[in-house]
């Protein structure tokens, strides 16, 4: 096991008719926008149970920020934050929202141009606005960590942010927010939820039996649970451990002392920013190709996946981890998201645009091992034509 340090300051509250709570979470004397993406959270009664819960403090509201939340939006965000002189924030939504609230805190006190957080990935951030959430979404683990992703729509730029300064003072998890989603985005929230937690895992072997317990027992959880998740949109018991496996599989406990890998993220963002597939999604085309061509350097937990998560036990080495590729790879088709790029009618020229993106975002030694360059990610993304 790799040293490292792990602390997480982010409150959660979980459990039925929790938004209540917000009346005593949130500073009395706070300033308060609330920021959210679309119209689901007013037609859903959540923003309603948000404003009586925030009782007469001074309120503001933003709606409208997208899926992969665009650096655009979010400046808007900034200049109502600065003018009406906002100094708590709150995100009403799932991941879209939270990052963009977290940019949003950043950029509100930052002295320069705020696109340079992103560029900087986070690093030049010396003050943050506090804010909490309120979950609706599960699946990218934002409400329990400090970083982001933002993208900027003039230039087809995504890229990511953290910064301990960005974590959540709290977070609101209420399962039953989610009954009303649609099956799509519970089935992206799966696979991101997988995606997140495999990036951790799916590296090399550290002796971190811990770790591997802990990320074995989530991906165990999203498979076993996902029919149910997608089928019944009111069980309160499958959606409360598909939020809190959400959760976990990105608030820093798995991945602390072990190898992580990204890879799968880094190549997926640049397909979202270039043709503004669903984050998730992007996911689900690049993992299963990454993971057959880096077979070898992930050989023995490979191996180990197959046998702990599939159950895999009979063949050869290779046949088993053939196997463990294809089970993920069904598990995703499964859910109703394709596996190639050819289910978006992309082809080679999809190929050759987002390797164009990442030698422009220094993006050429990708992976666990650092060797996933430029000529490792065209035989990636051509693996899944």
């Amino acid at each position: 096991m790799k040293n490292f340090e792990f602390h997480n300051p982010t409150r959660i509250v979980f459990g039925l008719d929790t938004v209540a709570k917000l009346s005593t979470l949130v500073p009395h004397a706070a300033r308060v926008l609330i920021l959210y993406g679309g119209a689901s959270a007013e037609k859903t009664g959540t923003l309603a149970e948000v404003r009586a819960a925030l009782g007469q403090r001074t309120v503001q509201e933003f709606g409208g920020i997208e899926p992969n939340p665009s650096y655009e939006t979010l400046m808007r965000a900034v200049a109502l934050v600065r003018g009406e002189k906002v100094d708590f924030l709150l995100a009403v939504g799932g991941g879209s929202v939270i990052d963009g609230t977290k940019f949003v805190a950043a950029a509100a006190l930052y002295d320069g141009e705020p696109w340079e957080i992103a560029e900087r990935g986070g690093a030049n951030v010396q003050r943050a606005l506090p804010f909490g959430t309120v979950l609706t979404l599960p699946a990218t683990g934002s409400e329990m960590n400090s970083g982001g992703v933002v993208t900027k729509k003039a230039t087809h730029d995504k890229l990511s942010f953290r910064n301990p300064l960005l974590y959540p003072q709290f977070s609101v998890l209420d399962p039953s927010k989610t009954f009303t989603l649609p099956a799509t985005q519970v089935a992206n929230g799966l696979v991101d939820a997988f995606v997140h937690t495999t990036e951790q895992y799916l590296t090399y072997p550290v002796q971190a039996k811990v770790q591997d317990r802990f990320a074995e027992g989530l991906l165990q959880t999203l498979v076993e649970i996902a029919p149910q998740a997608v089928a019944a949109p009111d069980d309160y018991a499958t959606r409360a451990n598909l939020m809190w496996t959400a959760t976990l599989a990105l608030n820093g406990l798995i991945g602390a002392g072990v190898p992580q890998d990204w890879a799968t993220h880094m190549i997926g963002h640049e397909l979202t920013a270039l043709y503004d597939i669903d984050h998730a999604r992007t996911l689900a085309l690049v993992l299963p190709a990454l993971l057959d061509v880096q077979r070898e350097q992930k050989r023995g937990k490979l191996l180990q996946y197959g046998e702990r998560v599939w159950n895999i036990t009979q063949g050869s080495e290779d046949e088993r981890i053939a196997a463990a590729i294809a089970r993920t790879r069904a598990f995703f088709e499964g859910l109703g998201i394709p596996t190639r790029l050819s289910a978006y009618q992309l082809g080679q020229e999809a190929v050759e645009a987002v390797l164009k993106q990442l030698a422009a975002h220094g993006m050429t030694s990708l992976g666990e091992h650092r060797d996933i360059d430029l000529a490792r990610s065209r035989r990636i993304l051509e693996a899944a034509l």
